[in-house]
């Protein structure tokens, strides 16, 4: 692996901690350094915070790195990567921050290495500003053995805010080169499944939300499952709609919170996947942003997506910084972009 002495100084001012986690992976991946600056300015708690640290401190160890300014709070850090190195790795976030977004900084500089790694995280599962664990284990990590990942994940214990307190699991074999994939083949009449997550709360706000969406997309009885999850910290109320074929599998989730009622949960993941249903798109938006990294590692791919995030622009023109790929996208119809990656 060709590791490089550039360093690379990058604005962290328009956007979130997903430049963070990008220009981590990135890093680890090609040897460059980076600096950051402006980390989170503009949200309401500007700088890093615990989940971000996390991801931060994964990467060094992973990576040998040697890091500069990585205090919670700090909106500038310096990050020098060394050898990475396979191995059995443990990282707690100690609050309710994503353990899947530390999953999924570190996942694509392990499947690099020679020989296979094994990663296990605490902290939330099922956190309303990243994906969730049964989107990384049923649309996530499926997207990513087409294109020749090998890994097998498990949900060890589920982890809702505020109280965090789940874990995951992850073994990855090594991966010498990715395969370039083409994701625009949508299923003609895909499977729609809605499941309802309930920990500490009464059935019947399943029950209501399961018949929103039922009754919305026209789901039949044995389409609409309920759960209690016994070994949870806290309450929680999570809903699931997946929507898989032979081609791909789309996962969408709503998360319950106070002073939301179960209908206005149910309405709001159904606008959430109507978007994606009446799209003839291959990808939803959420993993759209996801596949641009491992696509540009593999020097190339294709995606259709029902729509251009924020995220996935961003992301586009930092990945641009660190691999000699281009990056396009054109609008094919109302609601439906096919994005190009190549080298």
């Amino acid at each position: 692996m060709d590791r490089k002495m550039e360093l690379i100084e990058i604005s962290g001012q328009d956007g979130g901690g997903q430049l963070l986690r990008t220009a981590l992976t990135l890093s680890l991946c090609t040897g460059t350094a980076f600096e950051m600056q402006h980390i989170r300015a503009k949200r309401s708690r500007p700088g890093l915070m615990r989940q971000h640290l996390t991801a931060v401190g994964a990467a060094a160890q992973i990576g040998c790195a040697h890091v500069h300014g990585a205090q919670l709070g700090a909106t500038t850090l310096r990050f020098m990567p060394g050898a990475i190195n396979a191995g059995r790795y443990r990282f707690s976030i100690g609050s309710a921050g994503s353990a899947t977004l530390v999953l999924q900084t570190v996942l694509p500089a392990l499947w690099q290495c020679a020989e296979p790694s094994e990663v296990f995280i605490e902290g939330g599962t099922h956190n309303p500003l990243a994906p969730c664990a049964d989107f990384i284990a049923e649309a996530y990590l499926p997207a990513l053995q087409r294109m020749g990942v090998e890994a097998s994940f498990a949900l060890q214990r589920h982890g809702f805010f505020p109280a965090g307190g789940g874990a995951l699991q992850l073994r990855v074999a090594p991966c010498a080169q990715l395969r370039r994939c083409v994701f625009d083949q949508r299923d003609a009449e895909p499977h729609l499944d809605a499941t309802v997550l309930l920990s500490a709360l009464q059935d019947q706000i399943g029950h209501r939300e399961l018949a929103v969406v039922a009754e919305r997309l026209g789901l039949a009885q044995e389409q609409q499952h309920l759960r209690r999850i016994g070994n949870a910290q806290s309450p929680a109320n999570v809903l699931l709609l997946r929507v898989h074929g032979e081609q791909h599998t789309e996962l969408f989730s709503a998360l319950g919170e106070r002073g939301l009622s179960a209908e206005q949960v149910a309405i709001g993941l159904v606008k959430q996947a109507s978007v994606y249903l009446s799209s003839p798109a291959a990808v939803g938006e959420h993993l759209s942003d996801q596949l641009l990294l491992p696509m540009a590692l593999a020097g190339g791919g294709e995606f259709t997506t029902a729509a251009l995030s924020e995220h996935l622009l961003s992301n586009a023109r930092l990945i641009e910084k660190f691999l000699p790929v281009e990056i396009d996208w054109t609008q094919q119809a109302k609601h439906c972009w096919r994005v190009t990656v190549r080298s």
